[in-house]
């Protein structure tokens, strides 16, 4: 049997270990909780490493509700990549391509139109005479192209001629001083609105490149004029042209984007690689560089 004494100090001691436990309880609960359990906390039902990668990384706070989001939209493996995917609505969008190719007057995927000119003083300096049939005889200055595309051309000729189509150059080459003279006289003929919808002002005509040229049939009919859409040898350009580097380059129903009225009959060298993807995309020079779309007028 204990003592008065002894009841009383067992007792007290209860007391004591009471207070202590309840103590104990309220620091466990106010305690800060891990990163491991900040993870599991956001990411509901689906815990995973990826989350608490997030939180442990030093992301922004802004960044942690994005992955979560997209964790708990059922797939918590992505994390924030989720939200970084490309839209499917941009898929059919121009790449992008090179913008340093894009505006050197030196590459042969320059682009030039009604926004973007050569410099004043630009003239090729690796102009040649391609080996190929010309609708005339002499040798001189819209016959020539630049290395590299009059030897493209002479492979694109050979490739026609394989299956049957004659094709013969018009007009390759201008220089700034031929193109001014040449789109004065259209602006005398027809008015400087409507010559711009066929005729590139001084400086902004991609004949200017060395890059460009103009052709047709070998009977030279129909060159440079609208009739040449319904021949052969434009049927095989339109199918074939890229295989070789060019492209057309003022396509049809895209005159609201390259500034130009259709011509078929007007190929552009810009590269097999970059030909094959215009080809394959059937887009413009202007929608593969995503560069701002011009006016028709």
């Amino acid at each position: 049997m204990y003592s008065k004494k002894g009841a009383v100090t067992a007792t007290i001691t209860l007391l004591l270990a009471a207070v202590v436990f309840a103590g104990c309880g309220n620091q466990a609960a106010n305690a800060p909780q891990t990163p491991v359990q900040n993870g599991t906390n956001a990411a509901g039902s689906n815990t995973g490493s990826e989350n608490g990668a997030v939180n442990d990384g030093g992301a922004k706070d802004d960044q942690a509700p994005e992955g979560n989001n997209a964790a708990n939209g059922g797939n918590a493996e992505t994390g924030n990549s989720a939200n970084q995917a490309p839209d499917p609505a941009d898929s059919d969008k121009g790449s992008g391509g090179d913008k340093a190719a894009m505006t050197d007057s030196e590459s042969v995927a320059v682009l030039i139109n009604k926004q973007f000119a050569l410099p004043d003083d630009y003239e090729p300096k690796d102009l040649i005479y391609p080996d190929v049939r010309f609708t005339f005889k002499d040798k001189i200055e819209k016959r020539m192209m630049r290395k590299e595309a009059a030897a493209a051309l002479e492979e694109l000729f050979e490739g026609a001629e394989k299956d049957g189509v004659y094709l013969a150059g018009v007009s390759a080459y201008r220089s700034h001083r031929t193109q001014t003279a040449l789109f004065n006289r259209y602006v005398e003929k027809d008015g400087e609105e409507l010559a711009k919808t066929y005729s590139a002002v001084p400086g902004h005509s991609e004949h200017e490149t060395g890059l460009a040229i103009d052709v047709s049939g070998s009977d030279g009919k129909c060159a440079a004029e609208s009739c040449f859409g319904d021949t052969k040898e434009a049927a095989w350009l339109a199918d074939h042209a890229t295989e070789y580097g060019f492209i057309i380059r003022y396509p049809e129903g895209k005159e609201d984007i390259t500034g130009y009225k259709y011509e078929p009959w007007h190929l552009r060298y810009v590269g097999k690689e970059i030909a094959a993807d215009i080809g394959e995309r059937d887009i413009t020079l202007e929608e593969y560089y995503d560069a701002v779309p011009v006016s028709g007028q």
